[in-house]
């Protein structure tokens, strides 16, 4: 299978809002460019994966992304979390592609490892395999084989849905609960778990955090 990774990246200014509480915009987005390079760690450094597409027009992440040797697809990438990875799909696959993987930007905690471990768990297209966010509200993990076998709707409440779009198309979905995957950073209570689960020991995200002082407002 030629499998990409595709990383939709927003332009950062005026990013997570719902930490805005917590975080001043500076912060926010200092927050965002850690959390990136880390996601980008994880799939840049996992096996099976043909590439690493990030769609972007930002211009840290697309200078960051080049730094790195990932592609940058603009298309779609002013079009929301779906259109970003909706219209890169439908670019690579008209480049011969026959799977896409796709995670967001803000699961510092992920893995290479886990990355490998959701792509081996994919199975002879068509077929979707998904990992939930911790909250099984959000899908953090989607691996579509051929890219456009199902319609997605990325957003708060998207993995029961996205389970029921898959089985709509006559595809019983593969779910891969993966812990790195799951911790997603949304809101003020995502950064006091995601601090206080062993998992983040290590990260840049959570030194970031440590030594902004972010975490001593919580």
């Amino acid at each position: 299978m030629t499998l990409w990774a595709v990383l939709p990246v927003k332009e950062m200014a005026g990013s997570k809002q719902r930490l805005s509480p917590l975080l001043s915009p500076e912060e926010r987005v200092a927050l965002m460019r850690v959390m990136v390079g880390e996601v980008l760690d994880a799939l840049l450094g996992a096996r099976g994966l043909t590439g690493v597409a990030v769609v972007t027009l930002d211009g840290w992440t697309t200078a960051e992304a080049g730094r790195r040797g990932a592609r940058v697809i603009t298309a779609g990438a002013r079009d929301g979390h779906t259109g970003s990875v909706t219209a890169a799909a439908r670019v690579l696959a008209a480049e011969g592609a026959t799977g896409v993987l796709t995670m967001p930007g803000d699961i510092p905690a992920v893995t290479a490892a886990e990355t490998e471990a959701l792509v081996a768990a994919h199975g002879a297209a068509p077929a979707f395999t998904i990992a939930p966010a911790h909250d099984e509200k959000g899908s953090n993990g989607v691996v579509l084989s051929p890219p456009g076998v199902v319609p997605l709707r990325f957003g708060e409440d998207s993995y029961f849905p996205h389970l029921a779009a898959a089985r709509a198309q006559g595809i019983e979905p593969r779910i891969v609960p993966l812990p790195g995957v799951a911790m997603d950073i949304d809101h003020p209570e995502d950064i006091a778990m995601f601090a206080g689960l062993d998992l983040a020991r290590g990260t840049r995200t959570l030194s970031w955090l440590r030594e902004s002082g972010v975490l001593t407002r919580l």
